[in-house]
């Protein structure tokens, strides 16, 4: 099943449901034709949209919004702040194209700062998936849930056999002394880098984050306390992202751990996608290489170049 098919079958069940777009129909193409009177497309007004959904949410609806995620979450924010994080509206945001996803578009086009912006407003919530897989089992759970939501849609094959997903749970997938803690199209590369890192004899496990709020705090605060190096990788900037979040829960935690972060410190050069993690070193060979040189060396963490 994709995602425009239990899209279909969960608005078949549940006439609250309906679909709004930005004109970003690529994940339901069809759902216009076969279910015209709850399907919208605003064109290209983020704005409009974003407050159609509030207006029709406050009416006993729930609506699916759908747009480019740097649109959705940046020329919309207020619209989003104000309009259905204020009144925690169960209006769900769907970002297409984000992080890497992006990879032939320019900043203007790159979501690298969407879970910093979405996950600021307290009443919503972020799913990053990290594949088709990954975003069904997510939104089975996600729709029906009485807050807002962002997720960063993906329907990248997956590259493992996801457990049962569950609102606030991370998926370990493999443990280690370094664990690598990551999300979304990056998942692919973290287990890459496992298998070359294991090759050298460095124990290496990964989680995929998947809830990045709320944040699994008793699964992850575990693996601070007893791993050698906790990495975060993520493709969105350092600041506000995971490494952030992290920082966040530890000090709230009082926890004291060696932490590493691999994301980005400003906009990537645009290309295809298998060239963008070449050139920005988000390739598992590259991670693989970052985190072997990090957990060899005596270096002080906090001496990174930011």
């Amino acid at each position: 099943m994709n995602y425009e098919q239990l899209l279909s079958d969960m608005m078949q069940k549940d006439d609250r449901y309906m679909i709004l777009t930005a004109e970003n129909r690529s994940a339901m193409r069809n759902i216009s034709n076969t279910i015209p009177d709850r399907f919208i497309d605003t064109g290209i007004a983020e704005q409009t949209m974003v407050g159609m959904a509030a207006g029709l949410a406050s009416r006993g609806r729930i609506p699916i919004v759908h747009a480019l995620a740097t649109f959705l979450t940046l020329r919309a924010f207020e619209f989003i702040r104000t309009d259905i994080g204020i009144a925690n509206l169960p209006v769900k945001l769907v970002g297409a194209v984000p992080g890497f996803l992006s990879d032939g578009n320019g900043p203007t086009h790159q979501a690298i700062e969407d879970v910093s912006l979405m996950r600021g407003i307290p009443t919503m919530n972020v799913f990053c998936p990290a594949d088709e897989e990954d975003l069904i089992l997510g939104i089975e759970k996600i729709f029906p849930y009485n807050s807002p939501f962002y997720i960063r849609y993906n329907n990248l094959k997956p590259v493992v056999k996801h457990s049962p997903f569950e609102i606030g749970k991370a998926e370990v997938l493999f443990e280690g002394d370094i664990m690598i803690l990551t999300y979304g199209l990056l998942l692919k590369e973290a287990l890459l880098a496992r298998e070359i890192l294991l090759s050298e004899n460095i124990s290496a496990g990964v989680i995929n984050m998947r809830s990045l709020k709320p944040l699994d705090r008793e699964t992850v605060s575990d693996y601070c306390r007893r791993s050698d190096l906790i990495v975060t990788l993520e493709d969105h900037f350092i600041t506000g992202g995971l490494f952030s979040i992290l920082s966040e829960m530890m000090v709230f935690e009082n926890i004291s751990c060696e932490i590493f972060p691999i994301g980005l410190k400003s906009w990537f050069k645009p290309a295809l996608l298998n060239d963008v993690l070449e050139y920005e070193g988000f390739t598992g060979k590259a991670i693989a290489h970052k985190i072997s040189k990090k957990f060899k060396s005596d270096n002080n963490l906090f001496k990174l170049s930011w």
